[in-house]
């Protein structure tokens, strides 16, 4: 009876699912149809129904077909860079769609921490990220400029406006007391990361001081910012102390872009950007200048204007004018720019090939060039099981130099309104009777450089288990670095009677590095209950060699030959300096999350390092992290108005070997003017020191990171107190030990803390329309807390305990003294003059107070408009330090026209002098060591404005945009100077651009 009701139940059973699916076949329907993104076909979107497996994706032309079931099928439209979309399809049978770019949330963001990524949401350390759509198409050369502005904790300053300069990058302030000022390497200097693998140091030139401040060279010109898919910035422990020794000033990732598999694709730009110098001083005319110049010899009791005083004793046109400025550096600079660039792909594997060409001239008066080729190329393979995985990533750059030998920005400035033209009717260079140092001979004068690199890396990984995966992350970096110095005796008054063979000479100088690196590493991931734990471990074996010489020649034929060294007939040969660097670390990372809202994660990492003593070779690095999501506690969870909310915190330890290399040895070089018995002899130059070891950095911070109203609002607010100490420092010695310091650690301590704030706004998203508002606030806060027997050394005029290790001690200034019409300053120890270091105790802080940036962008249909506001408050020095004594045959601002007298008693500056009042000439000279020589330098300027347009094609997969770009364009400030940010004497800042362009992709 019991089989019998079995039987039964069967074939009811049976019944009942035949029914089924009988009824299922007759609903099943086709729907298809067309899914747009801003009125263009969108492919590569997956369409499936809600509870089925039914599954499609888009073509090229953004067309699909899906069969479906039920009566009323909820068709699912899902894109990566889209919004989801939910559609009930009733009764229809075509369904078009047209989906909304989607801004990523937090929950969604992927970031590169070097070693590993983490989302955004589960990140414990500070890492900053600028991505591919603020980077592309800005009118720079170098993806920090760019950048400037953008991030939280990080301020950017380009050293200079000539193409090819460097840029000076401080990730949270100044750990260390070695600066380009006062060392050969900035201790200062991050550590620059290209997909993985570390990049060369920048390269310091050895002929371009008069035009290069700091003679520095970014190792990031050799990329093109239109390679780059994003730029993370690593800041605290969490986040630094996996990279150990090198991490301490930061760390900079550098990831470039790689095809899409969905889609094969070329792409052209094109642009042409026009430059110029940003702002100008307002200088004296001719009228005013003779009138100073002549007060001058009255007020020196000189009635006979001297031989030399060209420019009043009617050698020179006293009514002649030239706007020197516009002369010298007036000129606008052309870049052209042009990349092309074919990617694309399949299952299984990516390809992206990109060749640019970028040409920019300069807003001197010659022709002069700046040129740099890349061809950057990437690929990716993945095997049909998913286990292996291959990224090779290989750039290539030549960038050709071809620059004025000297800044001419200075002269600009200086030189009498009323000199003579520069030219003669022929077109020779005028001398003027030899009254005239033209300041076109120094374009006779050329400094170039050419320099060659290559960046490869290979990633290699394999799931050797479901958990258990491996990689080698490889790679290389050559590096060959040329210049000349070409001085031909052309430069000189032809008076001068020099030759070709007496008075020209040229200098030459090569540099080339070659490094190369290599990690293995396992990764391991376990689930734990409701935890996930992963392990990581892995090795770094990093080794580079470079080698630098030059020569000098003198004596050529003819000023044609001057290129080639071989026809100077007189040959001197530097020493020829080679260098080995070897490194090498185990590190390791584990990290641990519980249901999904407490998070902790530790690094460390054990360096050893060739560029310090046997003594103390190795050293230990570690940092601990830890998050607490408490948005997702069940308190929290359903709020409306808490989209996310996270609190962060991290401590640990990073270090440095910043500091070239073979510091610790004891060195010697040839001393060529010393020759006994014929034979050469050797020169000590550094002492040996085999206790010579790390300098470390204890980082500490504590974070908040919260999102409301469906992330329409986000705010982050960061505090971070970082202390560096065991500084490697030149110790002074007793002249008597005939070296004046050597290398070894200072038991002194820097300290640098502050408030970082971002807030993150899109106050308005329509279909049509979306405005997207960014904001970060940056309050940093320098202090020097301990440094042993400080006045006693020679860096007692430099600092001062519980100040920034950016002050400056300055004379007091206190005006004009009634009695004798001189500067007066205060007499700090009442010995009735003023001299250092008794006298110059008042303090200057030069470093910043709080700087930041605020990004908007706009878009409606096909336009998209976005602008960046960069904004500094800080001190630094003004026009008043480098300002020549007013009367002599030097222009002047024409703020000092504004002279004391004892009928204008407020006046600022001292009675004329023509430079033969040797008491005027003193107080001139405290006068640009005061306190006067230092003002607000706090500036607001419209960094970057962008405007672009997508014309509508009809062309399946073809996009065109054209743009509208300005860089630097308006800057307002209280600055008595060239330009508030950038303040190197004497030298070019950075330029205003506009450019134009295109972009075409299909």
């Amino acid at each position: 009876m019991k089989n019998s009701y079995y039987k039964i139940g069967g074939i009811f059973f049976g019944l009942m699912l035949t029914a089924v699916s009988t009824n299922t076949k007759a609903q099943t329907r086709t729907i298809s149809g067309t899914v747009t993104a801003s009125n263009k076909p969108l492919s590569g979107v997956t369409i499936s129904q809600e509870g089925s497996n039914q599954v499609t994706t888009t073509s090229e032309n953004g067309t699909y077909t899906l069969q479906v079931s039920a009566e009323n099928p909820i068709l699912l439209f899902r894109h990566p860079d889209y919004a989801e979309e939910r559609i009930t399809a009733t009764n229809q049978t075509v369904v078009n769609i047209s989906l909304e770019q989607k801004v990523k949330g937090i929950e969604e963001v992927i970031l590169n921490a070097g070693y590993y990524k983490v989302k955004d949401k589960e990140r414990t350390g500070s890492i900053a990220k600028v991505s591919a759509k603020d980077i592309e198409n800005q009118p720079v050369t170098n993806v920090l400029s760019a950048a400037q502005g953008r991030m939280a904790g990080v301020n950017i300053t380009q050293n200079s406006g000539v193409a090819g300069g460097g840029y000076d990058v401080q990730i949270r302030g100044r750990n260390s007391l070695r600066t380009l000022s006062n060392s050969a390497v900035d201790g200062n200097q991050p550590l620059y990361v290209l997909d993985g693998v570390p990049m060369s140091s920048p390269v310091t030139s050895v002929f371009s001081t008069q035009i290069l401040p700091f003679q520095n060279i970014n190792p990031l010109n050799s990329i093109n910012p239109n390679d780059i898919e994003s730029l993370e910035i690593l800041k605290d422990a969490d986040a630094t102390a996996i990279y150990g020794s090198r991490g301490a000033n930061g760390v900079i990732l550098i990831t470039t872009k790689k095809g899409n598999k969905n889609k094969s694709k070329i792409s052209i730009s094109s642009s042409l950007a026009f430059s110029s110098v940003a702002s100008r001083l307002n200088m004296m005319d001719t009228s005013e200048y003779i009138a100073m110049r002549k007060s001058a010899f009255g007020n020196d009791n000189i009635s006979t204007y001297p031989a030399t005083a060209y420019d009043v004793n009617d050698a020179w046109d006293g009514n002649r004018y030239t706007d020197w400025q516009k002369t010298l550096i007036g000129k606008t600079a052309t870049t052209s720019n042009t990349s092309v660039g074919l990617s694309g792909g399949s299952d299984g594997w990516t390809y992206r090939i990109n060749a640019t060409h970028n040409e920019q001239t300069t807003v001197y008066p010659a022709d002069y060039q700046y040129k740099n080729n890349v061809l950057s190329m990437g690929f990716t393979h993945r095997s049909k099981d998913n286990k292996l995985n291959i990224l090779l990533s290989n750039n290539f750059s030549q960038q050709f130099n071809n620059v004025i030998n000297e800044d001419l920005t200075n002269i600009s400035l200086f030189l009498s309104p009323n000199a003579p033209a520069l030219y003669n009717a022929d077109g020779s260079l005028n001398w003027q009777n030899n009254t005239f140092t033209n300041p076109m001979a120094s374009t006779v004068v050329t400094y170039q450089n050419d320099s060659k690199q290559i960046n490869n890396s290979l990633n290699v990984s394999y799931q050797i288990l479901p958990n258990i995966s491996f990689s080698v992350n490889s790679g290389f970096n050559y590096q060959n670095f040329e210049e000349f110095n070409l001085r031909p005796h052309t430069r000189y008054n032809p008076a001068f009677n020099f030759t070709s063979a007496t008075g020209s000479s040229t200098f030459t100088s090569s540099f080339s590095s070659f490094s190369y690196n290599i990690e293995p590493q396992l990764n391991a991931d376990y689930r734990i209950g409701k935890g996930k734990l992963n392990v990581l471990i892995g090795a770094t074996l990093n080794s580079s060699e470079s080698k630098q010489s030059s020569i000098q020649g003198s004596g050529f034929e003819s000023n044609a030959l001057m290129m080639n060294i071989n026809a100077a007939k007189t040959k001197i040969f530097s020493d020829i300096i080679s260098k080995e660097y070897k490194y090498m670390a185990v590190f390791g990372r584990i990290n641990y999350q519980l249901d999904n809202k407490y998070i902790i994660n530790v690094t460390a990492r054990r360096d050893g390092s060739s560029r310090f003593g046997p003594n103390n070779r190795f050293a230990n690095f570690g940092a601990v992290g830890a998050a607490w999501l408490f948005s997702k506690e069940n308190f929290l969870s359903n709020t409306s108005w808490l989209s996310f909310g996270k609190l962060r915190g991290s401590y640990g330890i990073a270090g440095s070997d910043n500091i070239g290399d073979a510091q610790y040895r004891d060195t010697y070089s040839v001393a060529s003017t010393s020759i006994y018995n014929g034979v050469v002899g050797l020169v000590p130059t550094r002492l040996f020191n085999g206790n010579f070891s790390w300098e470390k950095t204890k980082k500490l911070e504590l974070a908040l990171e919260t999102s409301f109203f469906k992330e329409r609002i986000g705010l982050n607010v960061s505090y971070y107190k970082n202390r560096s100490d065991n500084q490697l420092v030149g110790l002074p010695l007793p002249s008597t030990t005939g070296f004046s310091s050597v290398q070894a650690n200072l038991d002194a301590t820097v300290e640098n803390k502050g408030w970082e704030f971002e807030l993150r706004t899109s106050p308005i998203k329509t279909k049509t329309f979306s405005w997207q508002s960014d904001l970060n606030l940056t309050i940093p806060k320098n202090t020097l807390l301990a440094f042993p027997n400080l006045e006693g050394s020679t860096y007692a005029n430099q600092y001062v305990i519980g100040q920034s290790t950016s002050i400056v001690k300055l004379y007091d200034f206190l005006g004009i003294n009634p009695a004798t019409g001189l500067y007066s300053f205060t007499d700090v120890n009442g010995d009735g003059k003023i001299s250092s270091p008794d006298d110059n105790k008042s303090i200057e802080d030069l470093s910043v107070k709080f700087y930041g940036g605020w990004s908007n962008r706009f878009s409606y249909k096909n336009w998209d408009l976005s602008f960046l506001i960069q904004f500094t408050k800080q001190r630094n020095y003004n026009y008043h330090s480098y300002m020549p004594v007013a009367g002599t045959m030097n222009n002047q601002a024409q703020e000092v026209t504004d002279v004391w007298s004892p009928s204008n008693p407020t006046g600022y500056y001292m009675p004329y002098s023509t430079g033969a009042n040797a008491g005027k000439n003193a107080a001139h000279a405290n006068f640009m060591r005061s306190t006067a020589s230092v003002g607000d330098a706090s500036f607001i300027r419209l960094k970057n404005v962008q405007l672009n347009y997508k014309i509508p094609v009809e062309l399946a997969s073809t996009q065109v945009v054209i743009y509208v770009q300005g860089q630097n364009v308006l800057t307002l400030t209280k600055y008595f100077g060239v330009d508030p940010e950038f303040v190197a004497t004497g030298f070019l800042p950075p330029l205003k651009t506009w450019s134009i362009g295109t972009q075409i992709n299909f």
